[in-house]
């Protein structure tokens, strides 16, 4: 079989892939086949079926439409800010070779254009955003483009330098509600703006962040998106702090690695010897997260969802993901170049 052209080109920049794209399948909405499920709840919201798509891939409407059309049900509208922020130069997007899984210890792997199977890749784009004024009006036409059992959730994150970083994430959430997106998640699993490597460890700040945008959009669900947590007493922390608060917990985003070309030299260029690595290597961590949070929600009667992500190609890792406590489950890699997956999964149910 013909592998198949991945919905997002990395080998151009982010603002063409905006602007230009989605390619592959994902260009050709005319003739995709319907599956039919049998519907099941999610943030008491009824979806075709809890798979979907996390913040990354998903640029703009099109992409949200088209993910849509190839029956993604849960879609994330790509992490926006308060004001603009450039994209990291090329290359973004580099397909990498661990020797068997990904540790969470900053592992040094080969990085290349072979984006063979099974794959993996590390991306690093700096979490860039338009303004307001254009993907406001572009994430509202994303909601609406949602059909029955289907639904877009608006990812936001705050950021340095524009006043208290929790007020920003508060208007943040509040400029993502303007555009009727049904639910919202923080992204804190990115750089952090705060005093520890990623914002989601930082516990303080998360709780001082859920309170501000729970104040200022209550009328919304919210999911917090999380990073791998090595140790068991941080997750402890972080639901006694806001598991009685938000409404769901998406893990894990990536492990961060050291990517290098064949020479050695970092992949991603001088100025960025590491980057997040996703798909295949990291699926691991994605079930320990995935299976530590549901034991901690049964153990301290929690009632957040769990959306289950890293590595997932196929129905067996769906199946896999829900029976360790996922609640839904997302696919970023493995989707970019198979955007047939979804369709795949709800045939062999």
């Amino acid at each position: 079989m013909k592998p198949l052209l991945p919905f997002y080109n990395p080998s151009i920049s982010y603002e063409d892939n905006y602007n230009q794209g989605p390619f592959g399948l994902f260009a050709q909405l005319d003739k995709v086949e319907q599956v039919q499920t049998k519907p099941s709840k999610f943030l008491n919201r009824e979806v075709n079926l809890p798979f979907g798509m996390p913040a990354g891939p998903l640029l703009n409407a099109n992409y949200i439409r088209a993910a849509f059309a190839y029956g993604f049900d849960l879609c994330v509208y790509k992490t926006v800010r308060t004001k603009p922020q450039k994209c990291h130069p090329l290359p973004n997007v580099l397909s990498v070779h661990p020797q068997g899984k990904l540790s969470c210890n900053l592992d040094t792997v080969l990085a290349d254009t072979n984006y063979s199977q099974p794959l993996s890749i590390t991306n690093s784009f700096g979490v860039p955003s338009f303004s307001p004024d254009i993907w406001q009006p572009d994430m509202e036409k994303a909601v609406k483009a949602a059909g029955k059992g289907q639904c877009v959730i608006g990812s936001f994150q705050g950021t340095k330098g524009n006043g208290e970083i929790e007020k920003d994430y508060a208007l943040a959430a509040k400029l993502v509600r303007e555009t009727n997106a049904p639910i919202l998640e923080a992204n804190l699993s990115c750089p952090n703006e705060g005093a520890s490597k990623l914002l989601c460890f930082d516990v303080d700040r998360v709780e001082r962040i859920v309170n501000e945008v729970k104040t200022a959009v209550p009328d919304r669900p919210l999911i917090l998106k999380l990073a791998y947590f090595p140790e068991d007493e941080k997750i402890i922390s972080l639901l006694t702090r806001v598991g009685s608060i938000i409404d769901g917990l998406s893990t894990i985003n990536t492990l961060s690695a050291k990517p290098v070309d064949a020479k050695g030299h970092p992949a991603l260029g001088e100025n960025r010897p590491e980057g997040g690595v996703c798909g295949d290597a990291i699926r691991w961590a994605g079930l320990d997260m995935v299976g530590r949070l549901a034991k901690y929600r049964q153990q301290m009667q929690l009632e957040f969802a769990i959306i289950g992500v890293g590595g997932v190609s196929n129905v067996d890792h769906y199946r896999q993901f829900l029976k360790t406590g996922a609640d839904a489950v997302m696919s970023a890699t493995a989707a970019m170049w198979n955007p047939l997956l979804a369709i795949e999964i709800k045939k062999n149910l």
